[in-house]
């Protein structure tokens, strides 16, 4: 279990954007954070098809440009860049869905930080249904994830293990944090307060609801 999830929801840095693609609107998720080690290892600590399952989950495929990837029981995709040890570019593709993933490591004196850029077509009522959320409450835990495997502790990444941390009291407001600081970000963009606070809500339900039956 996590020490102090209010701490650790607060070292992340959240923004909300709004882009276009091909003349679609697009909203962009983008999360920093600051990890205590050097770039190489970082970029390694997310890029090693070996590593990558012991913060996430495993994943098969060729992970070089133009490769294509995939991770168990979520996305896939196309390797569009990949510049080691600084950026890579895949698309993020869930059945008919496709949107677009940019990860960038930069060196600083105390360690590197990694900026993630997570950008999607909107779906109004989907947006309006949850907002940033969606995706960013779920980035959030991944990074959390990254965060652990990168301190030497254990990560509670196995269906189970994650459905009970989601569920437990630390995991719980860890997702709530992290919820508030994107209906925030949202609001920051133009969402509408009431209706981005509401979202909010309801996303922060649906990720500490409990899964086939495993509660805390």
């Amino acid at each position: 279990m996590i020490a102090d999830p209010a701490a650790l929801a607060g070292l992340v840095t959240r923004e909300v954007r709004t882009g276009s693609r091909a003349g679609a609107t697009t909203r962009i998720a983008v999360a920093r954070r600051l990890y205590p080690t050097d770039q190489a290892d970082l970029w390694d600590a997310v890029t090693n098809a070996e590593r990558i399952p012991r913060w996430f989950v495993p994943v098969s495929g060729e992970l070089v440009l133009g490769g294509h990837y995939q991770l168990e029981g979520n996305a896939g995709g196309v390797v569009e860049r990949c510049e080691a040890p600084s950026e890579f570019a895949v698309t993020w593709e869930m059945g008919p869905m496709v949107s677009w993933l940019e990860v960038t490591l930069s060196a600083v004196d105390d360690g590197t930080v990694l900026e993630l850029v997570h950008e999607a077509p909107v779906d109004p009522e989907m947006w309006g249904q949850y907002g940033p959320g969606a995706v960013g409450v779920g980035w959030d835990l991944c990074l959390l994830g990254v965060g652990m495997y990168v301190a030497g502790d254990a990560v509670p990444n196995a269906p189970a293990e994650a459905d009970a941390f989601r569920t437990s009291v630390e995991g719980t407001e860890f997702i709530r944090r992290s919820g508030a600081g994107w209906r925030e970000a949202a609001i920051a963009d133009g969402d509408e307060a009431d209706a981005a606070r509401e979202a909010a809500e309801r996303t922060i339900a649906a990720y500490t609801a409990p899964v086939d039956g495993h509660s805390s």
